[in-house]
């Protein structure tokens, strides 16, 4: 039996040394096109250049991102102090810089707004709102509090963070603000919409869900000439609109997925009303789940009943300063496991299902209205993006300034994300994760010769990471 042996290259230790630099140059480009320099260096005049140490932390956002004291320590490699012209300094510094941040956050954030207009000079400013949870660790910040967890960490403290977004086709966000975790999105609507209704031309569209749209939001929307797009939550004066609606009178929107609609016209506003088939069967199947697992939770009682033993724990109070008798008796012994379910649906089906509602004081086609509401989705990608990939949670800052000075952070190098995508049609559909990915693989070898001159090399180019150092050097 031959066996052939792979050769092996022969390798000699030396000092030279790789560096991911995608990110850095990527970061160097958007921040001189927007004139960052001119924003922050305001802000700081002594001590360490703060534009360098801002480069340097966006940079790492978009490279490795665990937390503010390893960015100190990949900052602090000598071959990214010499890109940026740095010296070397304590990891302080950069909770420092996050505090300054969040200090001036209002002013940094206009300037940025100013600067993106500017630069671009956006002809369409229709634009998306909405709000999330973050997660923050610590108990010191007055801004964390308990509230709706969409992290679904209802034990930790959290701030909530609105984003405004230019809609499709640009895709961009303009705004980010902060508040305290268990700020409602009515309550907080009113902060994001003033933030950035100053650039948004009469007539644009704003478009946002249920959870912000009040009389007072509305008002406030109606005062600055903008439409509006917003779904409603149906309640018992929609029943009867259920109740005579003809599939046959309506329009068919969409085949595949059985969606029809009605327009009903107000004085003031208009009312997109659809039925959508799949939607009803899905909510159909989830309210037959849930009937089926109520009455396994009731067999379970009932029989904790039938033999006299304690019920399952996880029907009890779990809280020893509390003592309880307990006395159940279940509707099981008069009914089949047939009847029950019927029961339990009876009380779970209100006949909606299927059924869901826009509103507008702009006359839309019941299509371009749907399509437009949906289009809004782009925005949960933003804050995936933000969450998940630029990885701004769990916060893990005390102050109220650093947490701003957190977020702000973020918001700059998802706008860049943003940027990438919107300045490179080849990139409009392509994640976070993989620009990062790329970004992070194009390197600088700095090769020493035995004279002591230095070779600088780069590596590892592919069809992301290409476009930016070809926009870098004016190529097109």
């Amino acid at each position: 039996m031959n066996i052939t042996k792979q050769r092996a290259f022969p390798t000699i230790p030396n000092k030279n040394i790789c560096v991911p630099i995608g990110s850095i140059l990527a970061v160097q480009y958007f921040y001189e096109k927007l004139n960052f320099c001119d924003i922050f260096s305001k802000h700081k005049s002594k001590g360490l250049d703060l534009n360098s140490l801002l480069i340097g932390l966006l940079s790492y956002k978009l490279t490795d991102n665990f937390s503010i004291k390893e960015a100190g320590k990949w900052l602090n490699q000598k071959e990214i102090l010499d890109i940026l012209n740095l010296e070397r300094f304590h990891e302080r510094v950069l909770y420092r810089t996050l505090e300054l941040l969040g200090r001036n956050k209002e002013e940094i954030l206009c300037d940025i707004l100013d600067s993106l207009f500017s630069v671009y000079g956006f002809e369409e400013t229709n634009i998306n709102l909405d709000w999330t949870s973050i997660v923050l660790h610590g108990t010191k910040a007055n801004l964390g509090k308990f509230g709706y967890s969409r992290d679904h960490r209802p034990d930790k403290l959290q701030i909530t963070v609105g984003v405004s977004e230019l809609a499709d086709p640009i895709n961009i966000p303009i705004g980010i603000t902060v508040n305290k975790g268990n700020v409602l999105d009515l309550e907080h609507f009113s902060d994001t919409f003033n933030q950035v209704k100053s650039r948004l031309k009469k007539g644009s569209l704003i478009v946002f869900d249920k959870g912000a749209n009040t009389k007072d939001n509305l008002n406030l929307i109606l005062d600055a000439k903008i439409d509006d797009l917003t779904s409603m939550k149906l309640n018992k004066s929609d029943d009867k609109i259920i109740e005579n609606f003809d599939l046959e009178r309506a329009e068919l929107i969409d085949s595949k997925k059985g969606i029809y609609g009605i327009k009903i016209i107000k004085p003031s506003s208009i009312k997109y009303f659809y039925f959508s088939e799949s939607l009803q069967k899905k909510q159909l199947e989830a309210k037959a789940r849930a009937a089926m697992k109520k009455l396994q939770e009731a067999k379970e009682v009932q029989k904790a009943v039938i033999n006299k033993k304690k019920l399952p724990k996880r029907f009890r109070v779990n809280n020893e300063l509390i003592e309880i008798d307990y006395s159940f008796r279940t509707k099981l012994e008069e009914l089949s496991d047939e009847e029950a379910i019927e029961l339990l649906k009876a009380s779970l089906i209100n006949g909606r299902e299927g059924f869901f509602c826009l509103k507008s004081n702009r006359d839309l086609t019941l299509e371009d209205a749907l399509i437009t509401y949906r289009k809004k989705d782009s925005i949960e990608k933003i804050f995936h993006s933000l969450k998940n990939e630029i990885n701004i949670k769990p916060l893990r800052v005390w102050s109220d300034d650093s947490i701003y000075g957190a977020i702000i952070l973020g918001f700059i190098a998802q706008l860049f994300i943003s940027l990438m995508r919107y300045e490179f049609e080849d990139l409009k559909h392509i994640s976070t994760k993989f620009i990062k990915k790329s970004l992070k693989n194009l390197t600088l070898t700095v090769k020493f010769k035995i004279n002591g001159v230095k070779n600088y090399i780069f590596a590892n180019f592919d069809r992301i990471n290409s476009l930016i150092v070809a926009k870098m050097n004016g190529i097109t």
